[in-house]
């Protein structure tokens, strides 16, 4: 019950988003978002051209940078982003690039 009650309120997403998502600083730009958001977790390219990310912290947090993924960076054009919502783990202790 304590565990359950520490963890009230986080939440970890595992996120792929495709389109045109590679090439145009979309992992450098989640990078600073999440800093900003104070979300930890990882953003990384994929072979197959889209991006895969995890982001750990307040759901509802979480919840916003998912939602600027919809859009990304100036330079991005998303056509979409599959969200697998994931029991909190809290392995991170900052946003990386991978």
């Amino acid at each position: 019950m304590e565990e359950q009650q520490y963890n009230q309120g986080k939440a970890r997403a595992h996120i792929w988003i495709s389109g045109q998502v590679q090439g145009v600083f979309f992992r450098d730009a989640t990078h600073r978002k999440a800093e900003d958001l104070h979300i930890t977790g990882w953003v990384r390219n994929l072979p197959d051209s889209r991006v895969e990310a995890i982001f750990e912290g307040d759901k509802e947090v979480v919840s916003k940078i998912i939602d600027w993924t919809k859009e990304g960076p100036d330079t991005a054009r998303i056509e979409e982003v599959k969200v697998k919502w994931e029991k909190y783990k809290d392995e991170f202790d900052s946003f990386q690039i991978r």
